[in-house]
C-alpha cells in the first residue's frame, strides 16, 4: 500500500452523513508510516456521484487500469480504517498532477493554504 494507490475499502458502518459502503478509496497517508507498520490508513473514498459544484474539494479521476468508472475522490470525507478493511487493491494509481490537486484540496478543506 502506498500513497496515491487506489484501493477498495469497506467503510461500513457508517453513521450521520459519514460515507459507507464498499468502494475505492485512495491512500492518502505517508509512506513511512505505512511502511513502518501502523495498524491503521488513512484514505479519502471515491464516488462515482460526480458533483461540479464540489470540484473544489472533490478531484476527478478517469476509469482506467482496474478503475472501472470515472470517480471523485471525495476530500471531504477523510477516514482511518484500520488495515484489515482494505481488499483488493492497487486498483490504479494517481498521476503526479492528480495527487496534487488532491493535496491541494485537502489543504484548503484544513485551512493550511
Amino acid at each position: 500500500m502506498k500513497r496515491g494507490e487506489i484501493w477498495v475499502g469497506n467503510l461500513n458502518p457508517n453513521r450521520g452523513a459519514e460515507v459507507g459502503k464498499v468502494r475505492p478509496v485512495l491512500i492518502i497517508q505517508e509512506d513511512r508510516l505505512t511502511d513502518a507498520g501502523l495498524p491503521t490508513i488513512v484514505v479519502l473514498p471515491l464516488t462515482t456521484q460526480i458533483r461540479p459544484a464540489l470540484q473544489h474539494l472533490r478531484v476527478l479521476i478517469r476509469a482506467r487500469d482496474r478503475l472501472q468508472q470515472d470517480c471523485q475522490v471525495m476530500v471531504d470525507q477523510p477516514r482511518t480504517l484500520d488495515r484489515g478493511r482494505l481488499g483488493e487493491g492497487p486498483l490504479t494509481h494517481l498521476a503526479a498532477e492528480e495527487l496534487a490537486q488532491v493535496n491541494q484540496a485537502l489543504q484548503a478543506l484544513l485551512g493550511l493554504c
